[in-house]
């Protein structure tokens, strides 16, 4: 059954603890958000801002630690994503949970397994709930994504190094959506896809949103996605949610002073291009 909860973010804390030299680390402090069932929330921030740390928790892949990351914490408030408490998920709840949440981290492009091919790579998350899954089924989901994402079909049976970085990134975006999540938390999905393709991508999650039981929160800096596909955009610095409403409302009347430097800095850049640099992830 396909759950239509959204997520709901409400005074939410969350820190990295102490590893080896370094001091634990406050990375979100009090932060409250609700993205409802059919809406897609944007999010908006400085490198070290917290944006990145908040997909990792909210997508329930928090304890995914690569060699030499630290995990961070939930150590106050709550999140609930498609009807899961990620303060209290245990770990046997955790497969049910990421059939139900779609996760593109920022970095999604550079880890596809380099020894699988495309088509092996989409498919991986439904092979690895069951082994047993009709592979026609499976084969007919991984083509009509593949194509939504405006790649060819002869790219199936190719390995990621015979790919283009902006061709792995829409690999990447097809896996997240394979399971057909109810939400999706993606950082930087459209970073290095040309102008094109990228309106390929707002295509697609605007067309899951419209269908009502498709939420997302998408972490990026890029206008374009930011006016075409988000209701609603959210801006953090250091860690604490500083504004909030739908995008060109937002920069039109800044309440901080940070907010208001993005306002200026999405004034300065073309329409069609990212905010300047000092701002991304």
């Amino acid at each position: 059954m396909v759950r239509r909860e959204g997520l709901t973010v409400s005074d939410l804390s969350v820190e990295y603890p102490a590893h080896g030299a370094s001091a634990a680390c406050v990375a979100l402090r009090g932060v409250s958000l609700v993205v409802r069932p059919g809406e897609i929330v944007g999010l908006l921030g400085e490198s070290g801002s917290g944006k990145s740390t908040l997909a990792k928790v909210l997508s329930g892949r928090a304890s995914d630690a690569y060699a030499g990351d630290v995990a961070p914490r939930i150590t106050g408030g709550e999140a609930t994503v498609a009807g899961f408490a990620m303060r209290r998920l245990s770990r046997r709840k955790r497969p049910e949970l990421t059939f139900h949440v779609g996760y593109l981290p920022q970095d999604a492009a550079s880890r596809l397994p380099s020894s699988q091919t495309v088509s092996e790579i989409i498919a991986g998350p439904i092979f690895d709930r069951d082994k047993h899954y009709n592979r026609q089924a499976v084969g007919q989901r991984v083509a009509l994504l593949v194509d939504a994402m405006r790649l060819p079909l002869k790219i199936l049976k190719s390995y990621p190094y015979e790919l283009s970085g902006g061709q792995r990134q829409r690999v990447a975006i097809a896996r997240s959506l394979v399971l057909g999540p109810s939400v999706l938390i993606a950082d930087e999905p459209t970073a290095g896809i040309d102008v094109t393709v990228r309106d390929a991508v707002v295509d697609v999650l605007g067309g899951l949103a419209q269908e009502g039981g498709f939420s997302a929160l998408v972490i990026s800096h890029d206008a374009t996605v930011l006016r075409g596909v988000t209701t609603r955009v959210a801006v953090v610095q250091r860690g604490k949610l500083v504004g909030l409403g739908p995008f060109d409302e937002l920069l039109a009347s800044p309440e901080h002073p940070y907010v208001e430097s993005l306002a200026q800095a999405f004034a300065g850049s073309h329409n069609d291009e990212p905010a300047p640099g000092r701002m991304e992830s």
